[in-house]
């Protein structure tokens, strides 16, 4: 494989190249946003969710509300810095989040990106 893992703990992280990361914009062109930051901002328990989501999609989008007291930026470090997930894409107010699923069954988009 072309890609290399690095731990965080228990779980693996796949760093990305940036052919890696071109693909995984085009296939999140079509999705829609599953979660928004509101103006309770960023919680814990909103990352916990976030990172279930991850587990069983690997592929999303998340958006920052007008009414919320947090910037892209904000959001952006505390998902990388809490978290093994990884911000592909910002685009205004939109991130693009990607994680290796913890199931293997539900590696599909994963295993997909390692090859190329």
């Amino acid at each position: 494989m072309r890609w290399f893992n690095v731990d965080i703990g228990k779980e693996r992280v796949m760093q990305l190249r940036g052919k890696q990361k071109r693909f995984l914009r085009a296939q999140a062109n079509h999705l829609q946003p599953l979660f928004s930051v509101g103006k309770d901002g960023l919680t814990d328990n909103w990352l916990a969710q976030l990172d279930g989501a991850l587990d069983r999609r690997e592929l999303i989008k998340v958006s920052i509300l007008q009414n919320s007291d947090v910037t892209t930026d904000e959001v952006r470090q505390m998902i990388e810095e809490k978290t093994d997930i990884q911000v592909v894409q910002v685009i205004g107010r939109v991130l693009v989040l990607f994680k290796v699923s913890a199931n293997k069954d539900a590696r599909g988009l994963s295993s997909r990106v390692a090859e190329i």
